[in-house]
């Protein structure tokens, strides 16, 4: 795993835990999705790389839930080992849809979320990661990223080309375009 994954991943863990005013008044008007997230010590690590959930449930000790708004974008990152090592890498990055939004099916997460990256295996999720450290690296928050990025990041992966860097003026444009009616 990516030294630089595992720092974020564990920081957000400590102060998840909201007040339930934050969803005060919400409950009922907006729907949620909920991700589910596990962590067993030595064979499998479900968590979150970013995304800002509203509130987050401990269901038990290996349990969570995290809870997101519609349009909220995240990562998930799924680890798993077996006596041998590491079987499977994969990094999801998905955002939270509204009612009306059509979703994809996607196992922990209730009732689906829109599909923006997928990368599977251990040369992909790291060059995912790089890219991830890179944008935190400039002070965006890699949940205000353009989900057009994430999906242009994943069809390169997929074709096998060389993936582009997010950059300031990048980002500059997203935020310009999301102003425009």
């Amino acid at each position: 795993m990516n030294a630089s994954a595992l720092p974020a991943a564990n920081a957000p863990t400590a102060a998840l835990l909201h007040a339930p005013s934050a969803l005060a008044g919400l409950a009922g008007n907006v729907p949620l999705t909920r991700v589910s997230l596990a962590y067993i010590e030595p064979r499998f690590k479900l968590y979150l790389r970013f995304g800002e959930p509203a509130r987050t449930l401990q269901l038990d000790r290996w349990r969570r839930c995290a809870v997101f708004l519609p349009n909220a974008v995240l990562c998930r990152i799924r680890w798993q080992a077996n006596n041998y090592g590491t079987i499977r890498w994969q990094l999801m990055v998905m955002q939270a849809a509204t009612p009306l939004d059509a979703v994809q099916r996607i196992p922990g997460v209730q009732p689906g979320a829109r599909l923006l990256l997928h990368a599977e295996g251990e040369n992909a999720v790291r060059a995912v990661l790089e890219r991830i450290d890179g944008i935190e690296a400039l002070g965006i928050a890699p949940s205000a990223v353009s989900p057009a990025y994430w999906r242009t990041l994943g069809n390169r992966l997929a074709a096998r080309l060389r993936l582009p860097e997010y950059t300031a003026e990048r980002h500059a444009a997203w935020l310009a375009g999301k102003v425009l009616p």
